[in-house]
């Protein structure tokens, strides 16, 4: 089973997020920020990782900061050794008049390009620069190489959700396991 729990306590926040990567998508989330809830809902529903969170601090990009660090860090120690998965995985997501793509390596090389393209200066409770804050931690932390880019779209809450449902879909396919690999390192070096 590829799960995984972790507990980050600091000086500014409390954060609590339990993984389960061969989930059915339930997820069950309470930052303190509608908005980010209903993100990481639509990232576990998509991905089908079951994701539990529970998070609370002092200030919202701090919550924002650190759900995304411990989210990537839970996955991360849930991949395991990355044997047996596809790798990599793409996806092209519409969500109403916006589109998005995402494209995922689980090498172990961290790498994100997050292009949101934001015109308003929050979504509903979460300030704009901290949604791309959250993937660009996100992605760090589950030491992995990733590319999110919004294609159109003119609603920005339309734009960041399919942005999320994007990257979900990639690393569904990403992290899969591959019957043909049997158990190997997906890579010719023979480590990720």
């Amino acid at each position: 089973m590829r799960s995984s729990q972790l507990r980050r306590s600091t000086a500014e926040t409390e954060v609590s997020v339990k993984v389960e990567i061969d989930g059915t998508g339930k997820c069950s989330c309470d930052t303190s920020m509608k908005f980010l809830n209903h993100m990481i809902a639509s990232f576990s529903t998509h991905s089908l990782i079951d994701i539990t969170v529970s998070a609370r601090g002092d200030l919202r990009h701090h919550i924002v900061e650190d759900v995304a660090i411990c989210l990537g860090k839970t996955i991360d120690q849930a991949l395991g050794k990355r044997s047996g998965i596809r790798r990599f995985g793409d996806a092209i997501v519409p969500m109403d008049e916006a589109l998005s793509m995402a494209s995922v390596d689980l090498v172990r090389r961290s790498h994100s390009h997050v292009e949101l393209g934001l015109k308003r200066h929050a979504i509903e409770d979460v300030a704009s620069e901290d949604l791309v804050h959250f993937f660009d931690s996100l992605i760090s932390n589950i030491n992995c190489t990733a590319y999110v880019r919004v294609l159109q779209g003119d609603n920005d809450h339309h734009r960041v959700e399919s942005s999320f449902k994007a990257f979900a879909v990639a690393f569904r396919e990403a992290s899969e396991i591959d019957e043909r690999r049997e158990g190997n390192i997906p890579s010719s070096k023979g480590e990720v």
